[in-house]
């Protein structure tokens, strides 16, 4: 039976003006600081429920408040300096992995389940957002050339994301599109979101 693949979340601390920045022309800094902890928690819930073994990747806090937030059933790692490009490499292992942001409200745990599955016979497993991003990246070995000098936070990130694996002859699979809730535009699709301000 294949290993399973373990599930790491990036997530911050729900601080007002340092969470979820880009909803605080809509929702001010509390209540930007809200949707984000409401979203982590969610997500957290949704890997869980997957049955997954579950590390967070934490920032903005320390373990004791993370523990004391996120509870016992989370491996906790403090974030490295740098950009995501470095967070990213200092979370990566030699076996099966699938990252995860803390923003993507339509996340189930039939999808998550579908990543795992699709790791058993895949190189790659990705999660495409609507914005050219991806909500998820699974592994099922380290593959570093996927992370590095990559357009974050552009409509790039897919395509090139495809083309480099092509480039390297990774076997492919493509779950469901989703989207992400990063800006005031995106609240329109998720009024409850909103509505936790």
């Amino acid at each position: 039976m294949p290993a399973q693949p373990t599930f790491v979340l990036f997530a911050k601390y729900p601080v007002p003006g340092y969470a979820k920045t880009r909803l605080i022309p809509a929702l001010g800094p509390e209540g930007a600081a809200k949707v984000h902890k409401h979203l982590t928690e969610r997500t957290v819930s949704t890997l869980l429920g997957a049955d997954g073994s579950v590390e967070i990747r934490y920032a903005g806090a320390g373990e004791t408040e993370f523990r004391a937030w996120l509870g016992d059933t989370v491996a906790l790692v403090e974030q490295v300096e740098g950009g995501l490009t470095e967070r990213l490499i200092d979370a990566v292992r030699p076996g099966p992995h699938i990252f995860f942001g803390a923003d993507t409200p339509d996340l189930t745990g039939a999808i998550v389940r579908s990543a795992v599955a699709a790791l058993e016979s895949h190189d790659v497993v990705i999660g495409p957002a609507e914005d050219g991003g991806y909500y998820l990246i699974g592994m099922a070995t380290a593959r570093l050339g996927l992370l590095t000098e990559m357009p974050w936070s552009t409509s790039a990130v897919f395509p090139e994301t495809m083309r480099r694996c092509a480039q390297m002859n990774l076997s492919v699979a493509i779950l469901p599109v989703l989207s992400d809730c990063d800006t005031p535009a995106d609240l329109a699709r998720w009024p409850a979101l909103a509505a936790l301000a």
